[in-house]
């Protein structure tokens, strides 16, 4: 898996049901512990709510971590429904909270399931999504005169111009997407008149 969306920003979304309150609060999460730092910053700032469920995808797919919790709503109607709405945006790196407040009606499995499902895509609406990349990091060393010729040609060619380096000689790392090395390899040999050789340094994820 080369590419996965994201959330583009944190969010909350509320909705009501049978005068029951539910909260989402949405946000990007790097691991678990930021993950369950949010569900703890919720209990904390809403401690008169009686239900804090949480769900959330981390990592690059198909191996990406999944956790979910109902928090004392019966079994699978808060928790899994909030990470089938993950699931069903294609969203990573996400952590979303729903936090509730009981309003005096009972609104069976059914009723839970659709109330913390429709909060979550609420917020994910709110949030809206971004894709992350795998870059491989390529590196060039570049004449002075030429290195801003090069780093303009390349960003109006949509490679990501990762940082430039002054010293003796100019170094440029950009990136690029893994099968597509050789093309850029070509591009900066047709540029240099063959003087430039890039090489991969690495790879990384980004956003873009």
């Amino acid at each position: 898996m080369s590419s996965y969306l994201v959330p583009a920003r944190d969010a909350e979304a509320e909705i009501e049901v049978k005068r029951s309150r539910f909260l989402a609060t949405l946000v990007r999460a790097a691991d678990e512990g930021a993950a369950r730092a949010l569900v703890e910053q919720k209990r904390r700032e809403h401690w008169d709510a009686r239900h804090h469920c949480s769900a959330f995808v981390l990592g690059p797919p198909p191996h990406a971590v999944e956790r979910s919790s109902d928090d004392g709503e019966p079994a699978g109607t808060a928790g899994a429904p909030m990470l089938e709405v993950l699931r069903g945006h294609d969203l990573s790196d996400i952590a979303v909270v729903v936090t509730r407040w009981f309003g005096g009606t009972l609104l069976g499995a059914g009723g839970l399931v659709r109330a913390y499902g429709d909060a979550v895509r609420a917020a994910v609406e709110a949030a809206g999504t971004r894709r992350r990349e795998l870059l491989a990091h390529w590196a060039v060393d570049l004449d002075h005169t030429e290195a801003g010729r090069i780093e303009s040609e390349l960003r109006n060619r949509d490679a990501e111009v990762l940082d430039v380096a002054y010293g003796a000689r100019v170094r440029l790392l950009f990136g690029c997407a893994p099968d597509d090395g050789e093309r850029w390899a070509a591009v900066l040999a047709e540029l240099t008149a063959g003087r430039a050789v890039p090489v991969v340094v690495g790879e990384g994820w980004v956003d873009r």
